[in-house]
C-alpha cells in the first residue's frame, strides 16, 4: 500500500501562490510512489489531527510567509514578510503528530524554517551575502551546496551516485541561523557558507529539511528524485510498523 503525505496548503489566503505550487508537491510525492494528502489550515485543530492520523509522513511545503520572528526571540527585520496564522498552527500540530509517532517529515522551503523554528532554532531574517538565494522574476537561480559527508543526506545522494556537492535551485531569502533542537547542520551553500539543510539527530526517526526545491526538479533532476523517494520509503516503512504515541503526547482540543 502507498504511503499516505500530510500537506498543509502553502498559504491560508494566497490562493493564486497556493494553486501554483501545491500541485509540484503532490507531483513529486506521487512518482516517488506516495498519495498526496493536501490538509486545510483553515479548519479546526481536531479536523486537522483526524486527517493526520491517517497519514505516514508530512511534507512541509514553501510559503511566501515567512515565520513570526517573536517566535525565536527575535524583533522584526524591515524585510520580514507577514506571517501566515493558520498555515503555522497547521505546521505545528502536524509536526507534534509527526514527532510524537515518529514519521517521517520533509521540510522545504518555508518548511525547513517552519520546522527549525518549533524545534526552539533560529532564523536568518534576511540574507545579505555575495551569493543571490531570493529569485528577482521566473528564471530560476542556481548554485552549489556541500553535503556534509556521513551525513544521511550524503547517503540518500550517494544511493543515486551523485556526489557530496550539488546544485540546487535557490528561491529563499531566508535560512536557518542555529538548529534547534534534535537538528544539525548537513548542507550549506558553496561560496557563503548559508545553511542549505538540517537533518534530525535520531536514527530512527527520518526528519530532512532542504532550503531549496526539489519538487521543481524531481522529473529531471537525481539528487531531488532520491530526496523523494527515500522520504517515501521511510513514510512507507511507518505505514508497515506505526508507533503508538509517546508518553507525553498532548491530546489537541477543538479550537
Amino acid at each position: 500500500m502507498r504511503p499516505r503525505i500530510a500537506i498543509p496548503l502553502a498559504h491560508s489566503t494566497n490562493t493564486d501562490f497556493t494553486n501554483q505550487t501545491m500541485p509540484h508537491y503532490a507531483h513529486a510525492v506521487e512518482v516517488a510512489g506516495g498519495i498526496p494528502v493536501t490538509i486545510p489550515v483553515d479548519v479546526s485543530n481536531g479536523e486537522i489531527m483526524r486527517v493526520a492520523m491517517t497519514c505516514d509522513g508530512v511534507l512541509l511545503p514553501g510559503s511566501p510567509a515567512d515565520v513570526n520572528p517573536e517566535k525565536y526571540g527575535q524583533e522584526r527585520h524591515a524585510k520580514t514578510a507577514a506571517d501566515d496564522p493558520a498555515r503555522d498552527n497547521a505546521d505545528e500540530l502536524l509536526l507534534q503528530d509527526a514527532y510524537n509517532m515518529h514519521k517521517p517529515v520533509l521540510g522545504i522551503c518555508f518548511g525547513v524554517q517552519s520546522l527549525n523554528v518549533w524545534r526552539t532554532g533560529t532564523l536568518v531574517q534576511h540574507l545579505e551575502t555575495g551569493v543571490q538565494h531570493a529569485k528577482e522574476n521566473d528564471a530560476d537561480l542556481f548554485h552549489d551546496v556541500r553535503v556534509a559527508p556521513g551525513s544521511k543526506l550524503a547517503g540518500i545522494l550517494t544511493s543515486k551516485g551523485t556526489t557530496e556537492r550539488i546544485t540546487i535551485n535557490s528561491s529563499h531569502h531566508q535560512a536557518v541561523e542555529t538548529p534547534g533542537d534534535g537538528l544539525r547542520v548537513v548542507a550549506s551553500s558553496d561560496k557563503d557558507g548559508v545553511i542549505e539543510a538540517i537533518e534530525g539527530t535520531s536514527e530512527e526517526h527520518f526528519v530532512l529539511g532542504v532550503q531549496w526545491h526539489p519538487e521543481r526538479m524531481v522529473d529531471t533532476d537525481e539528487p531531488a528524485h532520491a530526496i523523494f523517494r527515500a522520504f517515501i520509503q521511510a513514510a512507507q516503512k511507518w505505514h508497515g510498523h506505526p508507533r503508538t504515541p509517546s508518553p507525553d503526547f498532548e491530546t489537541v482540543e477543538e479550537r
